[in-house]
């Protein structure tokens, strides 16, 4: 599939089938993750991948979007290793988590995954309960598995401002 195609095809996905993502499928997602541009070549994202029963319960605890998935990546930027601009000192290990969640975000689709980025969680629980060093942060949650036969995208998932109102050309 033509990327733009495949972009315009993925939605977020809030309900999934009872059926477990392959291995070879999640070591797929997980390399095209890998492999995502970071600044300075820094990759400072640690992917934790929480698919046992134990940390499926958590993380279900902890948020009602993990939204029944069979595995939920938890995409973490170590704050020490990323690269900070020396113009505002701003990190870049948030920014470069979204392009490497992105990445995974449409592995996953092209290979006939469900995912949804999800945010609405409390980080500080989080990094709590599942012991994450102080050092790491945590950018985004990412359910993945295979959509529920009812799953559909939102009403708003067309919804596209004209490039008109958001590019502007100098």
């Amino acid at each position: 599939m033509e990327l733009l195609e495949l972009a315009k095809a993925r939605y977020s996905v809030r309900k999934f089938a009872d059926k477990p993502v392959e291995e070879e499928k999640l070591q797929k997602v997980l390399a095209a993750g890998a492999c995502a541009p970071t600044a300075k070549n820094q990759q400072p994202q640690k992917i934790y991948v929480l698919e046992s029963a134990e940390a499926i319960e958590k993380i279900r605890g902890i948020t009602r979007c993990a939204f029944n998935a069979p595995v939920v990546l938890m995409v973490c930027g170590c704050t020490d290793q990323a690269w900070v601009n020396p113009f505002n000192d701003r990190s870049s290990a948030e920014m470069d988590c979204s392009i490497v969640t992105t990445q995974m975000m449409l592995e996953a689709q092209e290979l006939g995954l469900g995912t949804c980025w999800v945010c609405w969680f409390d980080t500080a629980l989080t990094k709590q309960t599942f012991n994450i060093p102080e050092n790491e942060e945590i950018y985004a949650l990412l359910p993945m598995g295979y959509p529920a036969e009812s799953s559909h995208p939102s009403a708003m998932h067309d919804d596209r401002k004209p490039l008109e109102e958001t590019v502007v050309r100098l």
